[in-house]
């Protein structure tokens, strides 16, 4: 979900709730402490230099019960990170600690913003040596070719 999309949504919300994958929300109480920018500048394994951008939610649980972060509060979060840091239009990336920093992709299912795992992948496979997956087919399926098959006393073996 890009930044532009969040700020269409929250105008719209009565209340911001984040939600797992896995079905388990966010505590209500939470606060977004930080919304930024994150560069990240490597170099695959195939020798390829990179750079990425994201804009940073960080959402952090407080013993503050009582807190209820509201969409207007967020929408303005993120209005003064635009004018004070610049940030422009981009892909959102949260992080939410459960046992570790995790970081998620961002999508709205209409109600509640969805915390998506994200998964790692070599971006080199070709220069990376990595076997491509070969199809598994089971030798039933496999069917002789016209003319061009040994059969029993055929003389071909």
């Amino acid at each position: 979900m890009k930044l532009s999309e969040i700020k269409e949504i929250l105008p719209a919300l009565e209340h911001v709730e984040f939600q797992l994958e896995n079905g388990t929300f966010v505590p209500e109480h939470f606060h977004v402490t930080e919304v930024g920018t994150v560069t990240k500048h490597f170099i695959d394994c195939g020798g390829t230099i990179r750079n990425e951008k994201v804009i940073n939610f960080q959402l952090w649980n407080a013993n503050d019960f009582e807190h209820r972060l509201k969409p207007g509060k967020l929408l303005g979060i993120i209005k003064l990170s635009e004018e004070k840091l610049g940030i422009e239009d981009g892909e959102i990336e949260v992080e939410y600690q459960e046992t570790t920093i995790g970081k998620y992709d961002l999508e709205f299912n209409g109600k509640t913003f969805i915390l998506k795992n994200k998964t790692t992948a070599c971006l080199a496979e070709d220069a990376c040596g990595i076997p491509v997956e070969k199809q598994k087919r089971s030798l039933s399926e496999l069917t002789p070719a016209s003319g061009g098959c040994c059969t029993p006393n055929s003389g071909c073996c």
